[in-house]
């Protein structure tokens, strides 16, 4: 009879997600712009951008009409994004890109991740009696690793596109010295940011001269951040590393204990590395590598997951969402001890993500018991060898993508802005593992091998997505959400290339989390009440979480444009290029 019972709840979950389940390859070979789709993507003939704030989409749209590629616009949006998304858009901070370029034939994996000043060190943050102070590990000059946004987005753009960094700039630099008009997020934002008050430079940009809030409808410059800009533009990167605004960082970082210097600044590299590859049923998955961990355990979550008829049991049922959680407890749980910064250490990213490996995981997994995380432990791969963030998304008529991750780390980063520039600056150091036996920022555990060290860049869960068909890439996605950039990112391609969904339906879908320890099951609200309770019946520890990241994305097919902004966010937008 329970067993009965459990069928019969299971098949009401399935009835409420309200999601018509259609095999993958049929939906992938069906228009988009059917009207039997719940939610519905945004439509373009030329191109398609989908981002964080409606105002930044829109000039990367422009930039394309105007004849710039997607990856002139990638850049144009991640500078422009530094003006209207504050607390997350960024050239304080770094991160890491997928960029497709058309001609080439070829996807590249561009790492512009911070790395820690040539001064850190693993007990820079401890006391004498071993206590760390949270406030300065992530609120201070001292938080800071050193910036990799700008040179990234100067990379692509001199390698990769076909404008100046100066034309790529512009609109970047009118935002920041004409103003924006602020939205009820920015509006929002800025109210309940107490920590930009503690800065006087932070103050100075972001309030008002009497230190009150600026309201909604009112009009915000930004001159110092204008000044920077157009420093850049005129001098390029070497303004940022070596020339004026390198000296400001560093008058700034040395009047407040900060770390960088002016060799850390002319230290920067970008690196170009090939993405880590795999495959679910058939389709091709390129994603970022370490010191992204996100696509290592996407791709090996995939791998685990493709061992079980998930599109039978159906989305939102409560057979599929155990399995999930249990696949993503095990690669979290791999993720704490092999992830770190391949120029440092040695990792073990072909066996991460084998096959054969998975599926000895996938037969770890009952189908009637949640395994409690104390039981689980990295696996030993010896046999196996041979949170703010912001994301955005870019594709031309001609094929070139660019997925962009890049984050301060926390909301306003450090909350610290450099005096005269108008940069904020990030707290990625948070990123390290202090000791492997204290989580990180996000709760994250950690090895020795992500520990402070000179140079080195810290683990990240960003990680951009593209998936192709015999060779071809067609769909693309990222997310913000500090850990649950990896599960997010995730479940949106299981819900495309397993649940046959349209992006939008993919993008809205009630989402989970288990990242191993704390040892919890993350729901969001609207998983049937039905399905929470036996998934505690598996033994499952159920707690809801508000919403899991922000996905945005674009697909191509049948010759037309298809983009989704998720609104988990305010202010997203997906906008087409006609």
């Amino acid at each position: 009879m329970l067993k009965k019972l459990t069928i019969l709840l299971a098949v009401a979950s399935i009835a409420a997600s309200n999601i018509t389940l259609i095999n993958a390859q049929e939906r992938l070979s069906t228009p988009l712009f059917e009207y039997n789709a719940i939610n519905h993507p945004v439509i373009g003939r030329k191109g398609m951008v989908a981002s964080h704030n409606a105002l930044s989409s829109e000039i990367t749209a422009e930039i394309m009409r105007k004849g710039g590629n997607a990856i002139d616009a990638g850049a144009a949006l991640g500078f422009a994004l530094a003006v209207t998304l504050p607390r997350a858009g960024n050239i304080g901070g770094g991160g890491f890109m997928l960029v497709h370029v058309a001609k080439l034939n070829k996807t590249i994996a561009v790492d512009f991740r911070e790395f820690a000043p040539a001064a850190a060190h693993k007990d820079m943050f401890f006391d004498e009696e071993g206590n760390v102070s949270n406030a300065e590990y992530r609120f201070t000059h001292k938080s800071s690793a050193v910036p990799g946004s700008v040179a990234g987005l100067a990379h692509i753009v001199e390698k990769y596109g076909t404008m100046t960094l100066a034309e790529v700039l512009e609109p970047a630099i009118r935002l920041a010295r004409d103003g924006i008009i602020v939205t009820y997020d920015l509006a929002a934002d800025l109210d309940r940011s107490e920590r930009l008050r503690n800065n006087p430079a932070a103050l100075k940009k972001f309030y008002k001269p009497d230190g009150s809030n600026y309201e909604v409808g009112e009009l915000f410059k930004q001159p110092d951040l204008a000044w920077t800009l157009s420093e850049i533009a005129e001098h390029g990167v070497d303004a940022f590393y070596k020339g004026s605004v390198a000296k400001k960082i560093v008058a700034d970082m040395e009047a407040h204990n900060g770390l960088i210097t002016m060799a850390d600044l002319a230290a920067y590299k970008v690196i170009e590395r090939e993405p880590v590859r795999g495959t679910y049923r058939g389709y091709e998955i390129a994603a970022s590598p370490a010191p992204s961990s996100g696509g290592t355990h996407v791709i090996q979550m995939l791998n685990i997951l493709e061992n079980f008829p998930l599109a039978e049991m159906g989305p939102g049922s409560s057979s599929a969402l155990h399995i999930t959680a249990e696949a993503m407890k095990l690669a979290y749980a791999d993720r704490s001890k092999y992830l770190g910064d391949p120029d440092f250490i040695d990792i073990p990213t072909d066996a991460l993500v084998d096959k054969g490996y998975a599926k000895s995981l996938a037969a770890s997994i009952s189908m009637d018991k949640a395994t409690p995380s104390e039981e689980i432990a990295p696996g030993n791969l010896a046999i196996y060898e041979s949170d703010e963030t912001t994301h955005y998304s870019v594709m031309d008529s001609e094929g070139n993508m660019v997925g962009n991750t890049y984050t301060l780390m926390f909301s306003f980063g450090s909350g610290v802005v450099i005096e005269g520039t108008g940069i904020l600056m990030n707290n990625n150091i948070g990123n390290f593992t202090l000791r492997p036996d204290i989580p990180d920022a996000f709760g994250l555990m950690g090895s020795e091998d992500n520990m402070i060290h000179p140079y080195r860049r810290p683990v990240s869960s960003m990680s951009p997505i593209i998936v192709s068909k015999d060779g071809k890439p067609f769909f693309m996605t990222g997310t913000p959400g500090g850990s649950k950039i990896i599960s997010a990112n995730m479940q949106m391609v299981l819900n495309v290339l397993e649940y046959g969904m349209n992006i939008a339906d993919a993008s809205v879908t009630p989402r989970i989390h288990h990242q191993w320890y704390p040892a919890e099951l993350q729901v969001e609200s609207g998983i049937s009440p039905d399905t929470v309770s036996l998934l505690r019946q598996k033994g499952h520890t159920v707690v809801f979480s508000p919403g899991m990241g922000s996905l945005q994305s674009i697909m191509w097919q049948d010759g037309l444009f298809y983009g989704y902004s998720d609104p988990r966010r305010p202010g997203a937008k997906a906008v087409g290029v006609e």
